[in-house]
C-alpha cells in the first residue's frame, strides 16, 4: 500500500505536534506547518529522529494572512499530487493583537477563513478517500456576520473563539453537502475540552488535561474505517461520539448566511 500524505497545520506544538510524531512513528508522510522558523526547524528535527534520519517536509505560513495561505497551497500543491489528509489543526484564542492587518478578528481568519481557503485550494489534490479533518471546539457561539466581516468588533475572547469555531463547523458541513458524490470526507472535531496545549495554558491559566486524548481521536478520524462514511458529521470527543453541533450549524440558511460571509471576506482580500 502506498504511504498516505498527511498535513497537519499548527503542527509545531501541542496536539499538532504530538500527533505527527505518532504518524510519522507508523510510517506515514507528515508534511509539517508552522509560523514560526525555528520552532519548524525544531519539529522537523524531532520527526526526522523518528524516520531515522530522512528529510522531513515543512511550510513556513502565517494563516493570518491570506496571501501566505495561498502561497501556502500552491507549494503544496507543486510538491505532491495527492493529499491524504488535511487536519486544520491551527487555531488562535488570546493574542495581543486581535485585529489583522486587513481589519478582521484574527479568531475568524486563523480559525474559520484560513483553513477554508486552504481546504479549498488543496481539493484538487484529495480524491473521494481523503479526510479533511477541522479542529472544532465545545464552545460554539452563533455567528456575528458584521464581526466575521470585520464591521463588528468583538472584546470578549472566549466568545470570538467560540464564534469562529462554529463558523468553522457549518463550512465543513457546507463542504461536505457540496462534495458528497466526490469529494473528501469532511469532519469537524471537538477533540476536548480543555486540553493541556499551549492555547488552554495561556487562555485559561491552567494546565489542562492529558492532551493524548485530543490525539488519538485526531489520528483514529484520519485513519480509521469506521469515519470513512461520516462526511458532514461532528464529534465530540468529550462524549467520545458524534452529537449534534450548536443548531445553527444544522439550518441550511444559516449554513448559507455564514458561507456569503466568508466567501465575500475572501474576495474583498
Amino acid at each position: 500500500m502506498l504511504q498516505k500524505t498527511i498535513l497537519i497545520t499548527g503542527s509545531t506544538d501541542g496536539i499538532g505536534l504530538e500527533t505527527a510524531k505518532i504518524l510519522t512513528s507508523q510510517g506515514y508522510r507528515v508534511l509539517l506547518h508552522g509560523r514560526n522558523q525555528s520552532k519548524l526547524l525544531a519539529a522537523e528535527k524531532i520527526l526526522s529522529e523518528l524516520t531515522g534520519g530522512e528529510k522531513v517536509e515543512s511550510y513556513l505560513a502565517d494563516l493570518s494572512n491570506m496571501g501566505d495561505v495561498e502561497t501556502l497551497a500552491k507549494t503544496v500543491r507543486e510538491r505532491h499530487d495527492k493529499i491524504d489528509v488535511l487536519i486544520n489543526n491551527a487555531g488562535i484564542l488570546k493574542t495581543h493583537e486581535p485585529i489583522t492587518q486587513d481589519g478582521l478578528d484574527v479568531r475568524f481568519v486563523v480559525n474559520t477563513l484560513a483553513p477554508y481557503l486552504l481546504t479549498k485550494k488543496l481539493l484538487p489534490l484529495m480524491d473521494n478517500s481523503a479526510r479533511v479533518i477541522s479542529l472544532s471546539s465545545a464552545a460554539q457561539s452563533p455567528v456575528n456576520l458584521g464581526a466575521l466581516t470585520g464591521k463588528v468588533r468583538l472584546n470578549d475572547d472566549l466568545n470570538a473563539y467560540a464564534q469562529s469555531k462554529l463558523a468553522m463547523t457549518m463550512w465543513s458541513r457546507y463542504m461536505a453537502l457540496a462534495h458528497k458524490d466526490k469529494g473528501p470526507v469532511f469532519i469537524a472535531v471537538n477533540p476536548g475540552s480543555l486540553l493541556a496545549t499551549k492555547m488552554v495554558k495561556e487562555g485559561f491559566g491552567m494546565a489542562g488535561n492529558d492532551i493524548r486524548i485530543g490525539v488519538d481521536i485526531l489520528i483514529r478520524l484520519a485513519l480509521a474505517d469506521e469515519f470513512s462514511t461520516a462526511s458532514g458529521k461532528y464529534y465530540d470527543n468529550d462524549v467520545g461520539r458524534f452529537a449534534d453541533p450548536h443548531n445553527d450549524a444544522l439550518k441550511p440558511q444559516k449554513i448559507e448566511e455564514v458561507m456569503e460571509a466568508i466567501e465575500k471576506v475572501l474576495n474583498s482580500l
